[in-house]
């Protein structure tokens, strides 16, 4: 607005809306914002470059007109739509109402949105009259972003603080604890209801002491690992160093936050120290970090026994060495930088983190805080640098970051597809299987609920998104189980499937989102189906079979010469019907091999492979025409059995059979018996004759040329191949 200013009042008695709008189309490019103008009925006549690219749209001021806002939408933080004439730029032109750092969110014609602080300020004329008004704004998205980065830091504070190895507790400003974690009661011994809302100084061993700490606390004093006793639930005494600050809300003192650490094993060892070296004791008392001084050529003068345990050298190792020697190659640049400024006193202290080498060539991650000792003078003494050992802490960084990617492999490698949203349900992860299901790419941050692109109930029923089982589970905050749906890719294709939505919480029990399986059940589905098709195509077998049965009982009955006669007859026609069930249900009823059912029927009947010629080529028979051919067969060989050629040592039978050329392919099928009784045709034709007949002529579509020639029987079969073959 500065630069609004010093252009207007240089312009020669115009107003400053006169002034900007009369202005070159280079001033408002010059300011550095997105800029627009309104008159002071809030139609826009004029805007800049940055304002057209946040909009994301040129209002076209020529052509068309518009008031108040250029932007495609407006909205409050919270999502509620804000109309144009509702806008802040309304109220300055209306009502001359100056705003100052608000914040509305910018919906531009993609869809796409942007956070926006706006400042705005009516323009008047020399009158104090309402002339138009100004806006500056700017995007502020990426500070939004940090914000929400923010809150999920504090969570993870949260977490810090419950999960740290480090003992913690929260002290009101009347001495009563009000949070303790993990560690700290397991350090003491205590369940949480034994230890929180009761007073820190009854778990004190030294009453002086604790009153001590909770006047400098009260006081606003910090403590730096502050030697105490404390009393543990068995008993014990344990050691502890505590380090606390105090909260204070308008000069009211709140609370305390502490860190506990237990130092009981290193008592005796500070003990031992301290009868040994006086000095060295009282300066390193209550350390328990490595703490060395070092000389300005960065050569170690004195070093404490927590700073050789760190590093893996004892104290004449560690004072033959110098801070660079210790440092890893890849840090040692940056150390000889940092304390090199800190040598010249052009920085007084400095932090890092690092790595150091130790003999054995493992490394250690240290975090590094050197400060200076000057003389009275300024000049520097030496500098005293205390470092922790952060290797678990980094390890332990590693081994999240480490599982973090395995749980992603994890999750991508899973064949069932798999995806996350936030507490919206916004798309925030999925992997490749969902893509494949889907048939598309989502898009992260904007699909919302499913990654699928249209859903449907299994009835076929529309199914929307945000009615879908994920949308359920974060809604009512449950997991969604028993359910069905059905996905329709964009090209189409359709997948049913089931959903497996279970919402996701924080350490608090928060709803932050839910994560979904989606498991393909279309190879479920269609095995019902054809286990449906089968049951009926089995009743319909079942029934025809039966009849089949039937008839052959009726028709043996009335041809049969005796009980004895029935039973033989009728036995054989029903065993070789069985085989060729058998022979079609090891194949799933979907063909039989001809040579293989000439072989099943007739060969039984021959005694001697070397009687019986087979002899054409590969045909596979549909079940119907395999089991009207089975009765054909069985008949002729039951008759050769009793009356032909096999019914002597020394007769032949040939069955060859032969495909013709043509559209109109015709199978036929040559019966030959040689070396049997004299042959003659019989007097009368029994129920065999006609059945064969029946089976060629009537079912098959087929001609029978049956001869009874003295030599033997023979019979030639000609039918349609498209009435036998499963090929046609």
């Amino acid at each position: 607005m500065s630069s609004v200013h010093s252009f207007s009042s240089t312009l020669h008695g115009l107003s400053e809306y006169e002034a900007l709008v009369s202005a070159a189309p280079g001033v408002l490019e010059a300011i550095p914002g997105a800029v627009y103008i309104c008159d002071a009925e809030g139609w826009l006549v004029r805007c800049n470059a940055e304002a057209v690219a946040l909009w994301g749209r040129d209002p076209r001021l020529s052509a068309t007109r518009e008031r108040f806002c250029g932007s495609h939408k407006l909205f409050l933080l919270d999502g509620t739509p804000l109309p144009h004439e509702g806008c802040p730029m309304a109220d300055a032109v209306h009502e001359g109402r100056e705003t100052r750092n608000a914040e509305v969110v910018i919906e531009r014609p993609d869809g796409t949105r942007i956070t926006a602080l706006v400042n705005i300020r009516a323009l008047r004329d020399q009158e104090g009259r309402i002339e138009g008004a100004i806006n500056c704004f700017q995007d502020i998205s990426a500070h939004k972003t940090i914000e929400e980065e923010m809150l999920r830091k504090s969570n993870d504070l949260e977490d810090f603080f419950e999960n740290s190895a480090v003992g913690l507790h929260i002290v009101s400003g009347d001495g009563i604890i009000l949070r303790a974690n993990r560690a700290e009661l397991d350090l003491l011994g205590y369940s949480a209801e034994e230890y929180i809302g009761q007073p820190i100084a009854a778990f004190h061993a030294d009453r002086p002491v604790i009153d001590d700490i909770l006047r400098r606390l009260a006081c606003g004093d910090g403590l730096d690992r502050y030697p105490a006793r404390l009393r543990a639930k068995d008993g014990t005494i344990r050691h502890v160093l505590i380090t606390s600050n105090s909260r204070f809300d308008h000069g009211e003192f709140v609370n305390t936050r502490c860190f506990t650490m237990d130092v009981t094993g290193l008592r005796e060892a500070e003990e031992a120290r301290r009868e040994s070296d006086e000095r060295l004791a009282a300066t390193y008392e209550a350390a328990t970090v490595g703490i060395a001084e070092v000389d300005e050529a960065g050569r170690y003068v004195r070093v404490n026994d927590a700073f050789c345990s760190i590093l893996g050298r004892s104290r004449e190792e560690a004072l033959a060495c110098d801070l660079i020697k210790v440092t890893h190659s890849d840090d040692r640049d940056t150390e000889a930088e940092q304390y090199a400024r800190q040598v010249r006193g052009e920085i007084a202290s400095y932090s890092t983190e690092k790595r150091a080498l130790r003999p054995d060539g493992s490394v250690v991650h240290l975090e590094v805080s050197s400060s200076s000792v000057r003389d009275a003078d300024g000049r520097f003494r030496y500098g005293v640098r205390v470092m922790q050992d952060v290797t678990d802490r980094k390890r332990m960084q590693d081994e999240i970051r480490a599982n973090e990617r395995r749980l992603r492999e994890l999750l991508e490698a899973l064949p069932a597809a798999v995806y996350t949203t936030d507490a919206e349900g916004r798309i925030t992860f999925y992997n490749q299987a969902a893509v494949e299901m889907a048939g598309r790419e989502p898009v992260l941050g904007s699909d919302e609920w499913c990654v699928t692109w249209k859903l449907y109930h299994p009835d076929g029923k529309p199914l929307p998104h945000d009615q879908c089982p994920m949308a359920v589970a974060l809604r009512e905050n449950r997991a969604v189980r028993g359910g069905e749906a059905v996905a329709e890719r964009p090209d189409g294709s359709r997948v049913p499937f089931i959903p497996y939505p279970t919402p996701l919480r924080d350490a608090e029990g928060r709803l932050v989102g839910a994560i979904n399986m989606l498991v393909d059940i279309t190879e479920r589905k269609e095995a019902e189906a054809r286990q449906k098709v089968l049951i009926d195509e089995l009743n319909h077998r079942v029934k025809n079979t039966l009849a089949t049965v039937q008839s052959l009982a009726l028709q043996t009955i009335k041809h049969a010469d005796g009980l004895e006669d029935f039973a033989a007859t009728f036995e054989a026609r029903v065993v070789a019907l069985a085989r060729a069930h058998d022979l079609l249900t090891e194949r799933s009823w979907v063909s039989a091999p001809l040579e293989s059912l000439l072989n099943n029927i007739v060969a039984p009947y021959s005694g001697d492979e070397d009687r019986l010629r087979i002899d054409g080529p590969a045909i596979d028979l549909d079940p119907r025409a395999a089991l009207s051919l089975t009765m054909v067969l069985n008949e002729m060989a039951t008759n050769a059995a009793k009356y032909g050629a096999l019914s002597t040592g020394s007769g032949m039978l040939s069955v060859s059979w032969e495909l013709s050329a043509g559209p109109k392919r015709i199978l036929r099928l040559d019966w030959t018996e040689q070396g049997g009784p004299p042959v003659s045709a019989p007097t009368r034709k029994g129920f065999g004759t006609r059945l064969i007949r029946r089976c060629v002529e009537q079912d098959l579509d087929g001609q029978l040329d049956l001869r009874f020639e003295s030599s033997g029987v023979h019979c030639r079969m000609s039918v349609p191949l498209a009435r036998v073959s499963t090929r046609g």
